[in-house]
C-alpha cells in the first residue's frame, strides 16, 4: 500500500468498521438505481454510497469469454472472484471505506474490481480486514486477489503475482501554515517527527532515509497510530510534523479538511516505488495461482472501451491513469529510496 491515509470519519462510517463485510455494488439515495443488465452483462453504480466523494455513473460491463477462458477453472467453475481488502479500522476515502449505507464496502479499489469481475463474468464478494490479514487471507487462498492500493515490490514478488492498474505516488502532508516542502532530498526530513502505516511501501522508504540521516549523525523521528482520527489529531496538534501517506487519500484528506480551523496542504510528492522507478498500484495474487493474467487483460480491456477512465474520473484519480495493465512489472526495489 500504499496505504492509510487519514480523514475525518463520519459517523456512519464509524459505525460500521467493525462489519466484516461481504458485499457488492448497491444503489443509494444520492445515486439512482441502475438499469437491469443485458444477459451476459452487468451495471457496476461506480462511486455509489460515497457521501460525496465520487462522481456516480453507472457503466455496463460485458462478459469477455475469451478473458474468462484463462481463469483458473476452480475460479471460473466457482463463479465468484473473491477480493481481500484492507479496510480495518478505519476506511481510508476515496480508495475504500464503508458506504452511506453504513454496511456496503465503496470506494475506488473495491469498484474496480466489481469492473474486472464483470469482464470475467464473475461475481465478486469481498472480505474487509486489516491491512496484514488482508494478505494472510490471500496466502491462506481464503481470497483469490487483493484490490486495495497496494504496491508492486519486488520483496512482494517473492510471494505474489501482480496485475498493474494505476500508478502509485505518496503525498507528504503538513498543515497549511507549515510552510516546509519537499522535493526529492531526503535531507529535508532531518529533526521532523512523521507519521506512517505500518507494513506500507512508503514505511520502507521512510526508514531507508532514515537509516542514511544516521549514517550521517542526524535522525527522523517515526510515529505510528491506530487510526485514521488519531493521525489527524496528531498532526493538528503538533504532537508530527508530517503524515506521509498514498496521495490519492492525502489529496482527499486535504479537500475534507479545508474549511476546518486547522487545514492542511500537500507538501511534496514522491514515487511508491523510490527514487529511480514510478511505482504502481497493482492487483495482487498468491504467486503462481494463474490468475493475474486474466486480471491484466480484464484491466487492459477496460482501458481499451473506456470504462478505466470513467472509473477514474468518478474518483479524481485520473493523474494516475496508466496506459496497460502488466503481470508482475518492475517494483519497488529491496532497497531504494
Amino acid at each position: 500500500m500504499s496505504e492509510k491515509p487519514l480523514r475525518p470519519l463520519a459517523p456512519a462510517i464509524a459505525a460500521a468498521l467493525g462489519l466484516s463485510l461481504s458485499a457488492c455494488a448497491s444503489s443509494a439515495s444520492n445515486h439512482p438505481a441502475a438499469a437491469p443488465a443485458a444477459a451476459g452483462s452487468s451495471v457496476v453504480p461506480v462511486g455509489s454510497l460515497s457521501n460525496g466523494a465520487a462522481t456516480p455513473v453507472d457503466l455496463s460491463v460485458v462478459q469477455q469469454d475469451q478473458i474468462r477462458a484463462e481463469l483458473p477453472a476452480s475460479i471460473r467453475d466457482g463463479g465468484q472472484l473473491r477480493v481481500a481488502i484492507g479496510d480495518l479500522p478505519a476506511g481510508t476515502p476515496p480508495l475504500f471505506f464503508v458506504g452511506s449505507d453504513q454496511k456496503t464496502l465503496t470506494g475506488s479499489e473495491p469498484d474496480l474490481a466489481r469492473l474486472v469481475a464483470g469482464v470475467l463474468g464473475l461475481k465478486p464478494t469481498f472480505d474487509n480486514a486489516t491491512w496484514d490479514n488482508m494478505f494472510v487471507a490471500i496466502d491462506s487462498g481464503k481470497d483469490a486477489v487483493g484490490f486495495a492500493n497496494i504496491t508492486d515490490t519486488e520483496k512482494r514478488k517473492e510471494k505474489y503475482d501482480f496485475a498493474s492498474y494505476r500508478e502509485d505516488n505518496l503525498g507528504f502532508e503538513v498543515l497549511k501554515s507549515n510552510p516546509w516542502s519537499f522535493t526529492g532530498d531526503y535531507h529535508a526530513l532531518a529533526g521532523k517527527t512523521i507519521a506512517v502505516g505500518s507494513g506500507t511501501n512508503q514505511e520502507k522508504i521512510l526508514l531507508e532515509w532514515q537509516t542514511k540521516l544516521r549514517a550521517e549523525g542526524k535522525d527522523l523521528t517515526v510515529k505510528y497510530y491506530p487510526d485514521a482520527n488519531s493521525t489527524l489529531l496528531a498532526l493538528t496538534s503538533g504532537k508530527i510534523d508530517i503524515f506521509l501517506g498514498a496521495n490519492p487519500g492525502v489529496a482527499y484528506q486535504v479537500t475534507q479538511t479545508a474549511k476546518s480551523p486547522t487545514p492542511t496542504r500537500i507538501a511534496g510528492e514522491y514515487s511508491g516505488a523510490g527514487a529511480s522507478l514510478q511505482g504502481l498500484i497493482a492487483a495482487t495474487t498468491k504467486k503462481d495461482s494463474g490468475l493475474a493474467k486474466p486480471i491484466a487483460d480484464a484491466v487492459n480491456y477496460l482501458i481499451q472501451n473506456g470504462d478505466y477512465a470513467k472509473w477514474l474520473a468518478a474518483w479524481n484519480l485520473g493523474n494516475e491513469a496508466v496506459q496497460t495493465s502488466q503481470v508482475n512489472p518492475p517494483g519497488l526495489p529491496v532497497t531504494n529510496s
